[in-house]
Parts: structure tokens; C-alpha cells; sequence
């Protein structure tokens, strides 16, 4: 089985575990919104352990907010009418970790990185793989209420040069947000 067919499946089984209380898609039609902000980090503390994770969160964050900023919705610090949080989970054959810094608090982080563990590690193939699948969360700032949610799954590349790394992300942002309508 190739790492394509792999991903497809991952996609396909967060897609269809879906049907349980953590739902992995969330479309509630149109959105009316001008401006976003991020989940607040203020009263979480960064990792203690060395990474280079920061460059992650760069490159979603400035692709998020150039796809948002194309549909006239606008980044601003904080209180926007939209929150958006977003989950990075890495994994292979035999493990997954989530990178949950941006997501907010509550159980839906836990639950959608046990979805793509069972996801990740349901095929029959021995070939090992990396993968990434980022998700995005779209919550209206007044209600909480969760107005979107997408993801897509990536195999992880190690070594590209910065420029392609952020087209690569940006490219992922965009098939997430693909479908999501605001309106004017």
C-alpha cells in the first residue's frame, strides 16, 4: 500500500469517525464575521522541552490568516467575532502526538488525536510513515459555538527549504478552508 493510499485511509477514518460526539467536520453554513483572533495562549505557559515548533505555529498562523484575509475577515490581536484554534497531530505507524498550544482547552484535542491513532495504525501495511494532520477550529467569539471544523493529513517532509514549507502549509490551510463561506 503506498503513503497516498495511507493518508487517504487516515483521511477516510477521521472522516467517517466523524459520526461520534468529537466530530472530525463541522460545517454550519455561512459565517458572518470581520475580524478573528487566535486561542489565547495568555495564562498557558510554552513547552519546556527544545523544539522548533514555533516555525509550525508561524506558518499556520500567517496561512490561516492570508486565507482568511482573502474573505475580507480580518486578524486582529484579541476579541475578534471568530476564534480560530488549531491542532497539529504528528504520527506513524505506532504513535501520535498532538500539538495542541493554539486549540483551547477541552476534550475535543484528546478525542481527535485518538481518532487519528486508531486512523494512523488501522492499516495492514508494515511500510513505516510520517504524517501530519492539522485541524482547524472556527468558534463564534460571542457564543463558542463551534461554526467549522475541517482537517487534512499530509506525510511529513523533513527537509524542505522554508519557502517550500510555507507553500506546503498554505496549500493544507486552503483545502481546509476551502468550503467555508462568510458572508459580506
Amino acid at each position: 500500500m503506498t503513503l497516498k493510499n495511507l493518508l487517504f485511509l487516515a483521511a477516510g477514518a477521521l472522516t467517517l469517525a466523524g459520526c461520534s460526539s468529537t466530530p472530525s467536520q463541522v460545517d454550519h453554513g455561512s459565517i458572518t464575521a470581520k475580524t478573528f483572533s487566535f486561542v489565547s495562549r495568555a495564562a498557558r505557559p510554552a513547552p519546556t522541552y527544545s523544539d522548533n515548533r514555533q516555525v509550525a505555529h508561524t506558518l499556520i498562523q500567517e496561512a490561516i490568516t492570508k486565507n482568511l484575509a482573502g474573505r475580507g475577515v480580518t486578524k486582529v490581536d484579541a476579541g475578534g467575532d471568530l476564534t480560530v484554534g488549531y491542532l497539529l497531530i504528528v504520527g506513524n505507524n505506532a504513535s501520535t502526538a498532538s500539538i495542541n498550544e493554539h486549540f483551547g482547552y477541552g476534550p475535543d484535542a484528546a478525542a481527535l488525536q485518538d481518532k487519528a491513532q486508531k486512523a494512523y495504525t488501522s492499516s495492514k501495511s508494515r511500510n513505516y510513515f510520517e504524517a501530519g494532520t492539522l485541524v482547524i477550529d472556527i468558534t463564534d467569539s460571542k457564543t463558542f459555538k463551534l461554526l467549522k471544523r475541517g482537517h487534512a493529513s499530509r506525510p511529513l517532509l523533513r527537509d524542505l527549504p522554508a519557502d517550500a514549507r510555507a507553500e506546503r502549509v498554505q496549500g493544507v490551510v486552503d483545502e481546509i478552508l476551502r468550503d467555508l463561506r462568510i458572508a459580506q
